[in-house]
């Protein structure tokens, strides 16, 4: 089923005899495969409404996400939250559609400062197990309500509602970005380093560690924007101030400290690399700890530490390896045999899980959207 309308798409849910497998682009097979007739939501697209002064954009579901990217670059904006490709480690092709990126509520390094991709969504229109349309939120920022619901479809993965439209407060884009670099150091003192950094008043809006670069040697990453002065300024103090960790080079090419940050936000390190790829949340004084724990292949620190990137062996709990850590993990990536075999998502204690289960029964009451997949 392939609707171009929201009224289309309401029929569809209405009409489904079974079990129904919700699609945006098909660039982020996560969660255990689900079984059911597909419905696409790629034919709602568009910007509905862009008005650059009030800071807000309003765009259809199946919008391509370079679509809304390139309407907001041509206006000197752009999404707070850094949206992830997931394209180069899943090895997948099409188009991630804005539908897609709130559904897994996919944020990037900028996380830290900008707020998840949830924190930027102030409205929602969306069409439940039943087929009925729900509009929550608003178009523009003075006048969004139910910011709750809002923020509960962001990361929901189908399995409340099919998106149909969405409303985003977005930013400008800053005027200079630099880079820092520290080269050879531990996981701990790395996340030492950027905990520094992440404390000071210097407004950073990245910082992660590699145990291995791109060159294969450890090298910690802290990025500072904003306007060119400030951001010069900013650079020689964080450098200063992370002096006894090691000489920080400053890089202030803006082509090549983007690339370094989608090399990052992408996780571009473990595409085409053997195993599966779990994603960890733990508190960043925690990340060194459960990085060594884990005994990975491949490891990436993200948010300070706080967010791991491991790549282990085909067919591998890692969740025994994590008692007695507080956090979540998913796994991201592995084959269907795996997905279905082990939980993809962190298993809920049993009061969180009864709200879980609650929430599906009044929003799908007949179990038809995306059953099973958080399972």
């Amino acid at each position: 089923m392939n609707p171009v309308t929201e009224a289309e798409l309401a029929e569809a849910v209405v009409g489904a005899s079974g079990p129904l497998r919700i699609m945006g682009g098909g660039t982020r097979p996560i969660g255990k495969p689900v079984a059911g007739e597909l419905l696409s939501v790629a034919g709602l697209r568009g910007v509905e409404l862009y008005e650059p002064g009030a800071l807000t954009i309003v765009v259809k579901a199946g919008t391509p996400l370079a679509e809304v990217e390139a309407a907001l670059a041509a206006e000197g904006q752009r999404l707070p939250f850094e949206p992830m490709d997931h394209r180069p480690l899943l090895g997948t092709a099409g188009e991630p559609t804005i539908g897609g990126v709130v559904a897994a509520n996919v944020s990037g390094p900028r996380r830290i400062q900008a707020g998840a991709c949830r924190d930027s969504l102030i409205g929602v229109r969306f069409v439940d197990g039943r087929g009925e349309v729900i509009k929550n939120g608003g178009r523009v920022m003075k006048n969004v309500t139910g910011y709750d619901l809002v923020k509960l479809m962001a990361g929901s993965y189908g399995t409340l509602g099919v998106l149909s439209e969405l409303s985003f407060k977005v930013l400008p884009v800053p005027e200079a970005v630099a880079g820092l670099r520290i080269e050879g150091l531990s996981d701990e003192a790395a996340v030492r380093a950027l905990s520094m950094a992440l404390a000071s008043p210097f407004e950073v809006s990245g910082a992660a560690h590699a145990p291995a670069g791109a060159d294969g040697t450890p090298v910690t990453m802290i990025r500072i924007e904003g306007f060119a002065a400030s951001v010069a300024y900013r650079a020689e103090a964080l450098k200063a101030l992370l002096a006894p960790f090691g000489a920080a080079a400053v890089e202030n090419d803006a082509a090549k400290v983007v690339a370094d940050w989608r090399w990052v936000r992408d996780v571009e390190g473990f595409a085409g690399q053997t195993g599966d790829v779990w994603r960890i949340s733990v508190k960043p004084s925690d990340g060194p700890r459960v990085g060594a724990a884990l005994q990975a292949q491949g490891l990436l620190y993200d948010w300070g530490g706080g967010l791991i990137w491991a790549r282990v062996g085909a067919g591998r709990d890692i969740r025994p390896a994590l008692a007695g850590v507080g956090g979540h993990a998913t796994l991201i990536r592995a084959s269907e045999e795996t997905r279905a075999a082990l939980p993809v998502f962190q298993p809920e204690p049993a009061p969180l899980a009864a709200i879980s289960a609650g929430l599906r029964a009044q929003f799908d009451p007949r179990g038809i959207l995306n059953p099973g997949l958080m399972g």
